[in-house]
């Protein structure tokens, strides 16, 4: 086991939640906060508290004496508030401190989160995860990092208690780039896979076999093996929600319309997107995007 640290970890949704416990079983010391109390009073109430694990009040009362400080919050203005606004991380953490965002959020945010931290001393990392919540749950995330070499080396080993592939790409706002490559990509499987699966009911093939099959060749993806069989029992109650996919679509629009990139399938598909959730489904899994096409097919 590496050496024990003095950690916060700040937000305990579906993916922190179980991210913070893999730390403590770790044997790390971890302070945790998180918006509504009792979640943080449940987390201590699971991992043990006493002198080693806590509830703190504040991202700043959580900060203090850590050794580094990791987070995984909601939005843009959540990160801002979390870092920078009152109580904020940046009023308890120690110059020398390693902060390490782990929230899908925009490279603009993460720059001025890694120019604000820096101001005071404070090493920054924007650090997005792949995987989703039975990633997070399993320890088997992959972990996008923008920022300095020198600050990703105290946290790499961290990070590693729940990922199954932690990779520096380059400097501030590259985790959070990765990520929005990550996203884009997905998009397009996830219709592809859509429609595939739509064809092939209407042809008349057993679907699941098919699938099978082709989970052996060229058209493999993870989509595939974990959502087909589900998109063909048109069951979406699980998984990464739509309301989340069209955030992150949003920043990945929005960044490209600054870097000049073309992402016409991208925003068709967010197109798509908004027509499953205007459908009810803002909470369904991603996969739902064949809800849609059988929705077409059924007028």
């Amino acid at each position: 086991m590496s050496e024990s640290k003095r950690l916060a970890f700040l937000g305990l949704g579906v993916m922190g939640y179980p991210m913070a416990g893999h730390l403590a079983r770790a044997g790390h010391q971890v302070t945790v906060f998180n918006r509504s109390p009792q979640k943080a009073e449940k987390w201590v109430g699971e991992y043990g508290g006493g002198a080693r694990n806590r509830a703190a009040p504040t991202p700043a009362e959580a900060a203090k004496n850590a050794d580094i400080v990791l987070m995984c919050v909601g939005n843009d203005d959540d990160v801002r508030h979390v870092i920078m606004g009152r109580d904020g991380v940046l009023e308890g953490i120690a110059s020398g401190g390693v902060l390490v965002d782990h929230t899908t959020a925009s490279a603009i945010v993460a720059r001025e989160a890694y120019d604000a931290c820096k101001a005071k001393g404070v090493g920054f990392l924007d650090a997005p995860v792949s995987g989703g919540q039975v990633g997070a749950e399993n320890g088997k995330l992959t972990i996008m990092v923008g920022g300095d070499a020198e600050v990703y080396a105290k946290a790499e080993g961290v990070m590693q208690h729940y990922a199954r592939a932690v990779t520096l790409l380059g400097g501030p706002g590259a985790g959070q780039l990765t990520k929005m490559v990550n996203q884009i990509c997905i998009a397009g499987i996830v219709q592809g896979l859509s429609e595939a699966i739509a064809f092939g009911q209407k042809a008349g093939l057993d679907v699941e076999k098919v699938l099978d099959v082709l989970s052996k060749g060229a058209a493999q993806s993870w989509q595939m093996e974990s959502r087909g069989k589900t998109m063909v029992a048109d069951k979406f109650d699980f998984g990464f929600a739509v309301d989340w996919m069209r955030k992150d679509l949003a920043i990945c629009l929005e960044e490209a319309r600054k870097n000049g990139a073309q992402l016409p399938a991208t925003a068709l598909v967010d197109q798509f997107y908004a027509d499953i959730a205007g459908m009810g489904g803002k909470r369904w899994d991603t996969s739902s995007l064949i809800a849609r096409l059988n929705r077409h097919d059924k007028k």
